[in-house]
């Protein structure tokens, strides 16, 4: 069955797509940048220059840096990064509904 992917372009050099949208919920769910690129396969180079993309493109931050204590520093979603993924994640449902019988078509395209 085919499947949507969805990038949102929100100005020049300025994207939004599914593996940035999983590294930020990765983030979410491991509380530090190089853990997330790990679970993702990810270098902490790249996951960081995504992170720092996002943060400049939207003109506040997606992920805030945490100071550390006992178990040191990390990074965590901001109330804004957060409403970001959940924005994304409505598009890409909404998409996906709308879609549906289009994308079963493609997946019998011998009945087209």
């Amino acid at each position: 069955m085919p499947r949507l992917s969805i990038r949102i372009d929100l100005g020049p050099g300025h994207r939004l797509g599914p593996g940035k949208v999983r590294l930020l919920e990765t983030i979410a769910e491991h509380g530090s940048i190089s853990a997330a690129g790990r679970a993702l396969g990810m270098s902490y180079r790249r996951a960081w220059l995504l992170v720092e993309a996002m943060n400049r493109g939207f003109d506040r931050p997606v992920v805030e840096a945490q100071i550390g204590g006992r178990a040191g520093g990390g990074a965590r979603l901001s109330a804004f990064g957060a409403a970001v993924v959940a924005q994304y994640r409505a598009v890409e449902s909404a998409a996906e509904a709308a879609t549906a019988p289009y994308l079963s078509q493609l997946g019998q395209a011998g009945d087209l």
